[in-house]
């Protein structure tokens, strides 16, 4: 299974409709350099958007793919079509622009719609991602009937979009499954945390055999966002292999929460408390496990992360110099 980070489209949508220059840049080198293999990006409402539907964002289509150009080789990179807005010159755009795929955009039940966007994408040596927004209109069956059309057209992927955050993880597990009976493509899931069940959520998904788990970082995205991408590849550890956990951590306390607070944006789950979380530390411990990293010069995630495999009730001073040593004699 693996993740699709979508902070820089869908992301978007906490600040307008696109992240300017420098942010575009620094989100993608902070997800390229630690393995995240797919990403979408550029304007929130996707590629063609301004022309269309007058989606003004810091930057054009064309100053997008420019930016991204040295990250090509360092991960899958896609751009969103809303099928509505659907232009030829557009899917051109794209692949001139190297992009590995599009995600062709339409509600649930509108498939018709989008045949020829799939053909146009196919046409271009394009991947044809698809997702299914507002998913739950339809029924589980309906849903995978759907799909079945969907991968006959061309197809390369398609997408349970819950647009509403209205789903629950039974619902979530039963359309992912009854997607998996129905086609050979990979079967996705995006979520929204309207109803606190992001996390849960993508769980869920994964139970049910999904391929794909749409993320933001910082939760990004809109509305009341979607599962981190950090706290993804927390919870769906087994399933999700080659991301560098401490390095995208590291990453987001360091570069990209304080330039996110320059907009006023706050990360819901703190990284320090998610580590919390994934290694099973009582809060109450932190103060000693930051003295000890600070004199030791040790990185306090993986300090706290290996100390808790050996105690989790009472990790002492001496376990945790013990484990700081051990840190520092490895790196």
């Amino acid at each position: 299974m693996k993740i699709m980070d979508c902070t820089l489209r869908d992301g978007a949508n906490v600040i307008g409709n696109g992240f300017p220059g420098g942010l575009t840049e620094l989100i993608l080198k902070g997800l390229t350099e630690n393995g995240i293999s797919i990403i979408e990006f550029g304007n929130a409402k996707g590629i063609g958007a301004y022309e269309v539907s007058g989606a003004v964002a810091p930057l054009t289509d064309k100053e997008y793919l420019e930016m991204a150009q040295p990250f090509l080789g360092r991960a899958e990179i896609g751009m969103f079509l809303n099928a509505k807005r659907f232009r030829k010159e557009h899917v051109k755009r794209a692949a001139d622009g190297g992009l590995a795929f599009l995600r062709i955009g339409a509600d649930a039940g509108d498939w018709e719609l989008s045949a020829p966007v799939i053909e146009s994408v196919k046409e271009h040596g394009l991947k044809a991602y698809y997702a299914l927004m507002k998913a739950y209109l339809l029924t589980p069956g309906e849903l995978a009937a759907e799909a079945e059309k969907l991968e006959s057209l061309g197809a390369d992927e398609v997408t349970i979009m819950d647009s509403a955050g209205t789903m629950r993880p039974g619902a979530v597990k039963e359309y992912t499954e009854a997607l998996k009976r129905a086609v050979r493509i990979p079967v996705g899931f995006h979520g929204h945390n309207n109803l606190g069940f992001s996390a849960a959520n993508a769980v869920s998904a994964a139970e049910g055999g999904a391929d794909l788990i749409d993320c933001g970082l910082l939760g990004m995205a809109r509305s009341a966002g979607n599962i981190p991408t950090e706290l993804a590849a927390a919870v769906l550890e087994k399933e999700t292999k080659g991301i560098d956990f401490f390095g995208l951590l590291d990453f987001l306390e360091h570069d990209l929460i304080p330039e996110m607070e320059k907009y006023g944006y706050h990360a819901p789950i703190e990284p320090l408390d998610l580590v919390l979380g994934y290694a099973g530390c009582h809060s109450s411990f932190v103060e000693s496990f930051k003295r000890t990293a600070a004199e030791t010069k040790t990185d306090l995630f993986r300090l706290i992360c290996e100390a808790s495999k050996e105690n989790q009730k009472n990790p002492d001073k001496d376990l945790i110099r013990r484990i700081a040593k051990k840190i520092k004699n490895r790196g």
